[in-house]
């Protein structure tokens, strides 16, 4: 991670975004005699490709019975019947 002021970023930023294409190179732009960081230039990388929903529609089978509740999982949890 390199830093790098204003002034020379703008001179140089041809040549800056070829190392950080090329490179993955990182570059924090200082602005000021205080040398306060601004911002960050970062390499760009494609968004991963999103999940389809209902990817699985009419493969899988919930059974009728699904949300019935059974007395003995109930006593495990909270220790009577409910």
């Amino acid at each position: 991670m390199k830093s790098i002021q204003v002034g020379e970023f703008k001179a140089k930023l041809s040549s800056i975004l070829e190392e950080v294409q090329k490179n993955g190179e990182y570059f924090i732009i200082e602005y000021g005699k205080k040398h306060k960081k601004v911002a960050m230039l970062v390499p760009y990388e494609e968004p991963k490709k999103r999940r389809k929903f209902g990817q699985l529609e009419g493969k899988l089978k919930i059974p009728e019975n699904f949300d019935d509740e059974v007395d003995e999982i109930n006593e495990l949890f909270y220790g009577k019947s409910v």
